[in-house]
């Protein structure tokens, strides 16, 4: 009896067991096929959405949009839509303008140093969105130059994503064939480079048996053109520098006078183009390569434009490019700009949440990816350029760079140190040397210390008041006025609104330091 209730025991719970596994299977099996469904649906729901559209504002710089081949290989590569809005870069000051005034921004908009000043009130105001919060979140975004960014921030806060620019491509392009004729090396100092100029004036480096040389050709900027980095192996601060503690603007120093005095010998002995003033660069650069001039000061790296013409003239020319030159003081500087033409910023009235800014902060991280940077950069490999020792070269025709390639370039952030894209190779062996010159002059570097220093009216009223300055400049140099003169420009420039401003810098200068 006993051993018939533990069998029959025994049945039961064998029975109760194969229950048990059978609801296992079932529920198992239910919760498996829930969560195949689940997940073919979000798959279905993710390839059903539309890819992230980015409205963009940028310059123009060419007299057509440019074909969309590449936007479109863009949009492959990152994943998102983009309505680029291309604007003329004459009109893009005031289209800017009118998109403050009235609130139709796109999600991200071009602005330049000059124009970020203009708004530093509405980025104050929280208009824009302060981007340096999120960038540790991203893989290339995080890899910018730091000391860059920190010269676009304001009030310590980073709003945008930089353009890359070489600190300082300034030097000296100078005939390498007359120096040789005349015997004369690179100039290392101010007396070397003023006897430069008057041997190519005087000494008939061209062998013509005529007088049909200058020294050097300049152009009306005086800024990029020569007098900047002359007044820089002169000791000139750039723009702005400390004297006894106060900052001052740079033609309130003894360097300005002195490069002011160096410009006018050359002048008025005829070693510089007589009109100068109302030069335009195209002209500048013409002078040198048609053998009119035997110098050119400004960016070294122009050194390729010019040998390209120069050599379908003359086959025997030879350039050299140089960047120290000492001053009376026995040392070298260049100025130098803060490392960037333009910024990328965000405006609140169309980016309008967190996650709408981090999407688009996803296309820029990506846009700063090697491959996707070299597209917008250079094209399509084996279409517009090829690849030779590490770097790039275009092998399309000019025209169709500039129909396709050229006006993307405004949308470049970064640089090649800090994205990755590939450098122009080039296999004129001067053109190489102005390129590790430029790298060179960064041991060398002027900066302006106002560049992210606040004065209303610096802003109101700087360029008006920049004008008075460049207007004594150029009189003075041209033997119009004596120091006397410039002097009075100065006080001139002081009673219209510069002591407010370096009363204004001053007191952002302390309250930084």
């Amino acid at each position: 009896m006993f051993k018939s209730k533990i069998t029959f025991s025994m049945f039961c719970m064998f029975f109760l067991v194969l229950a048990l596994l059978s609801a296992c299977n079932n529920s198992s099996e239910n919760t498996s096929n829930n969560n195949d469904s689940e997940t073919n649906d979000a798959t279905e729901q993710a390839d059903s959405e539309e890819p992230f559209e980015i409205s963009i504002m940028t310059n123009l710089h060419t007299p057509e949009t440019p074909d969309k081949k590449i936007q479109e290989l863009i949009e492959e590569k990152t994943g998102y839509k983009l309505d680029i809005q291309w604007v003329p870069d004459d009109n893009y000051d005031e289209r800017l303008n009118t998109a403050f005034a009235t609130g139709s921004f796109p999600d991200s908009v071009r602005i330049g140093f000059a124009q970020m000043n203009q708004f530093k009130d509405a980025i104050r105001n929280d208009q824009f969105w302060e981007i340096g919060p999120y960038l540790d979140q991203f893989e290339n975004l995080s890899n910018l130059n730091e000391e860059i960014m920190e010269n676009t921030t304001i009030d310590g806060k980073i709003y945008g994503v930089y353009q890359g620019r070489p600190l300082s491509r300034q030097g000296i392009i100078y005939r390498k064939d007359w120096a040789d004729h005349l015997g004369l090396e690179a100039p290392t100092t101010t007396d070397e480079f003023m006897e430069m100029v008057r041997a190519f004036t005087e000494d008939d480096p061209n062998d013509s048996g005529k007088d049909d040389t200058i020294g050097l050709a300049d152009r009306s900027d005086l800024i990029y053109g020569g007098f900047k980095t002359i007044a820089s192996w002169f000791g000139t601060p750039h723009e702005w520098g400390v004297k006894d503690g106060e900052l001052l603007p740079e033609f309130m120093f003894d360097e300005y006078m002195q490069t002011l005095d160096f410009y006018r010998e050359m002048h008025s002995n005829r070693y510089i183009n007589q009109d100068f003033p109302v030069t335009s660069k195209t002209d500048q650069v013409a002078m040198v390569a048609n053998g009119t001039a035997g110098v050119y000061v400004g960016s070294m790296q122009d050194v390729n434009t010019i040998y390209n013409d120069a050599v379908a003239l003359n086959p025997d020319v030879e350039f050299d490019v140089h960047n120290y030159v000492e001053g009376p003081h026995g040392e070298f500087g260049v100025w130098a700009i803060p490392g960037f033409s333009e910024v990328m910023m965000f405006p609140k009235s169309s980016v309008q949440t967190e996650e709408e800014l981090l999407k688009i902060l996803g296309f820029y991280d990506k846009l700063a990816s090697p491959d996707v940077m070299n597209t917008l950069y250079w094209g399509i490999e084996g279409e517009h350029y090829e690849v030779q020792d590490g770097k790039a070269v275009y092998i399309a025709d000019q025209a169709i760079i500039d129909r396709e390639i050229r006006p993307y370039l405004t949308m470049e952030i970064g640089e090649p140190e800090t994205t990755g894209r590939y450098e122009l190779y080039t296999d004129y062996e001067v053109r190489q040397k102005a390129d590790v010159l430029v790298l060179e002059n960064n041991d060398y570097l002027i900066s302006d210390p106002t560049v992210t220093l606040d004065s209303d009216t610096f802003i109101q009223d700087g360029d008006r008041l920049k004008q008075l300055i460049d207007d004594a400049t150029i009189q003075y140099i041209l033997g119009q006025i004596d120091k006397d003169g410039f002097e009075k420009a100065i006080e001139n420039w002081k009673s219209q609104g510069g002591n407010a401003i370096i009363e204004e810098f001053n007191a952002s200068y302390q309250a930084q330091n």
